[in-house]
């Protein structure tokens, strides 16, 4: 397998496990260096490197300003130069002293990918249609099983029938209003799914929630269910009960984005801390 197919493939394991990651591209070079202009490396949040885009002296560098173009969603153009006079900003470039033994200089573009949630929905009510319709507006990859010749554009359609797998990270809406509800439930609690909401009254979701625990679902996966769905804005419409639960959902994102950085912040005073008593 070439560096190019390695990172390709490396990129769609990322990508089906909703995990961001940076690429860098070496679009210049000064000789000597061991990189060449093309090459290109995949760096993974934690730092990781996957493919070529010179020595041991850049990598270092290269994985630290990925994690900034991660946090902040910004991509980064960089020079590292033989310079040993530190970091400065030249127009818009960033350039590194680097003091490597080859001597030459390398310029890099690092664009951060960050991947979207996912959404299933599930049922073909005038909800699931608004769902579909408005959720790729707030940034979620919308994959939604109907028998529906519907063409609705930034959709994956799967016919209703087929059974499907889905990325640990994703989000499940049943919106099925009293067609086949408990079929489309037990789907739902089967894709083993981050979060899944059900569009129905507090009385009718208990009274399923019931039926669900006596056919053998697991107790924790059936409380867990959001239900109902949304968030009280006294909506009406079809479009406003979308709204409702794409706000919630959207929170939710934003909660799991918040506690994941507070984790790695803690993890890195940790390191800190253990260093320096090292």
């Amino acid at each position: 397998m070439s560096n190019f197919e390695n990172i390709i493939e490396r990129s769609r394991v990322l990508e089906s496990q909703e995990q961001p990651y940076a690429l860098a591209t070496v679009i210049r070079i000064i000789h000597p260096t061991s990189a060449n202009v093309g090459d290109k490396a995949l760096v993974t949040s934690d730092g990781k490197i996957y493919g070529w885009i010179g020595g041991g002296c850049a990598q270092p560098l290269v994985v630290r300003m990925a994690k900034l173009c991660l946090e902040d969603g910004k991509p980064r153009h960089i020079r590292i130069t033989p310079d040993p006079r530190g970091e400065k900003a030249v127009e818009d470039v960033l350039e590194f002293g680097m003091p490597c033994q080859s001597g030459g200089t390398i310029e890099l573009f690092i664009d951060p990918v960050t991947i979207k949630p996912g959404l299933v929905v599930l049922g073909e009510s005038p909800v699931a249609f608004a769902l579909a319709r408005i959720a790729p507006h707030v940034g979620f990859r919308v994959t939604w099983l109907t028998d529906n010749e519907i063409e609705t554009p930034d959709v994956r359609i799967i016919p209703a029938a087929r059974s499907i797998e889905i990325s640990p990270g994703a989000y499940v809406v049943v919106a099925t209003q009293g067609i086949n509800d408990m079929t489309q439930l037990k789907l739902a609690l089967s894709l083993r799914a981050r979060h899944v909401a059900f569009v129905a009254s507090q009385r009718k979701a208990e009274k399923l929630r019931i039926t669900l625990l006596e056919s053998g679902a697991d107790s924790a996966a059936v409380e867990a269910i959001e239900a109902p769905a949304g968030i009280p804005i006294h909506a009406k419409s079809s479009q406003e009960i979308a709204l409702s639960i794409l706000a919630s959902l959207v929170s939710r994102v934003r909660s799991t984005e918040l506690e994941q950085n507070v984790q790695e912040e803690a993890s890195k005073e940790a390191a800190i801390a253990e260093t320096a008593t090292t």
